[in-house]
């Protein structure tokens, strides 16, 4: 994946994580108040960090999923993996990152999986 394009998509994916960090903060009290219980840091690194169980509690499973997801892809970008399907290793067509920055399969392995789990 070309170098340009991995820090603009790394860019895009912590602008993301911020974006559900801040969504949770400001919808859900005792997130907020969890937060507020950190020692200040930046707020993406909020979610990495090994915090309380309450956190994760606090977090629906479905924003859960996408912080991974999204940790996930930061991870692959640093490795030089970003943008290779995780099935097939083929290269994930740059439109479907920018659509789903975090995608872990080309649209081909991702709908076989999805044909699969039905």
């Amino acid at each position: 994946m070309e170098k340009e394009f991995g820090l603009e998509m790394k860019d895009s994916l912590l602008d993301l994580k911020k974006e559900i960090i801040q969504t949770l903060i400001s919808n859900n009290d005792d997130f907020r108040e969890i937060v507020e219980g950190i020692d200040p840091k930046d707020i993406v690194d909020i979610a990495s960090d090994d915090v309380d169980r309450k956190m994760l509690e606090t977090i629906g499973a479905k924003d859960m999923k996408r912080l991974r997801l999204i940790d996930s892809a930061l991870s692959r970008i640093e490795q030089g993996k970003y943008g290779l399907c995780m099935k097939c290793g083929k290269r994930i067509p740059r439109e479907r990152l920018e659509a789903i920055p975090y995608a872990l399969m080309c649209i081909e392995c991702k709908n076989e999986d999805e044909r699969r789990n039905r």
